[in-house]
């Protein structure tokens, strides 16, 4: 899988959001007046996304904005990208990363430390509206897009040889669907409720197709450096609280119905 070189960290956020927190963290000698930088993509509509009065908004910020609430802690949010936001995180320019990141041991093997999953959610398959594909089966000779590094891209190599197609690799979902409308790809993988937030409120001609879903995965926040590891700590608090108090229902209930 493709890496993205550490000069990618020379990109400037588009946002930069302080929070403070009114709450009061179970630890909070260990977070003091630290303002955390939390790092994240810059468009993974419903989960992060620039709305139509140019607001960053989405699930992950509106539950990470609940969780420094609950905690009390203070955090700037750094909107870089995917790639940037893990080497920014490798390279202790930012302390943590919210951006639908799918919890795979794969990942905590190589050195990822995940919060407890905060959202559940699989990888399909879509293609344009009047698509004849109806499947896996239909690709063999063509080529599908996925975004760099992500669980999406890597399900659609495990998938590439047995069905011989080939796979296009981009930096953004908006980009990749664009590349499917306009025939440059047969179809593309991504995270299912994102392709369907996307084709529901932009009306972007593109099907999902049934039966290409693979198993769901949790999203979790992550950090990666241990030293952080009180970030995490009051995150998972934090995500508890809300989840019992209905703070939690009412985000996901805001941006999915």
């Amino acid at each position: 899988m493709k890496k993205r070189m550490m000069a990618a960290l020379l990109c400037v956020a588009m946002v930069a959001t302080l929070v403070v927190g009114c709450g009061k963290s179970a630890d909070t000698a260990a977070s003091g007046d630290k303002v955390w930088q939390i790092a994240t993509d810059t468009s993974f509509k419903p989960f992060e996304y620039t709305n139509d009065a140019g607001e960053f908004v989405g699930i992950d910020m509106d539950i990470l904005a609940a969780v420094a609430e609950d905690q009390g802690f203070k955090y700037e949010v750094q909107v870089l990208g995917w790639d940037a936001s893990i080497a920014a995180c490798q390279a202790g320019q930012a302390d943590g990363m919210i951006a639908g990141a799918s919890v795979t041991e794969e990942r905590k093997s190589s050195g990822w430390i995940f919060s407890d999953g905060y959202y559940d959610a699989n990888q399909s398959m879509a293609v344009k509206g009047d698509s004849a594909i109806t499947g896996f089966a239909d690709l063999a000779g063509q080529s599908v897009a996925v975004k760099t590094g992500t669980m999406s891209a890597a399900y659609a190599e495990e998938l590439s040889t047995q069905y011989g197609f080939t796979v296009t690799y981009f930096e953004d979902s908006p980009t990749m669907y664009q590349a499917v409308v306009g025939g440059q790809v047969a179809g593309c993988f991504d995270d299912t409720p994102i392709m369907a937030s996307n084709i529901k409120d932009t009306g972007i001609d593109m099907k999902i197709l049934d039966g290409t879903g693979n198993e769901p995965a949790a999203y979790g926040f992550a950090i990666f450096n241990a030293e952080n590891q009180v970030l995490v700590d009051m995150f998972n608090a934090g995500l508890k609280n809300i989840k019992a108090n209905g703070k939690y229902d009412e985000i996901l209930a805001k941006y999915l119905g």
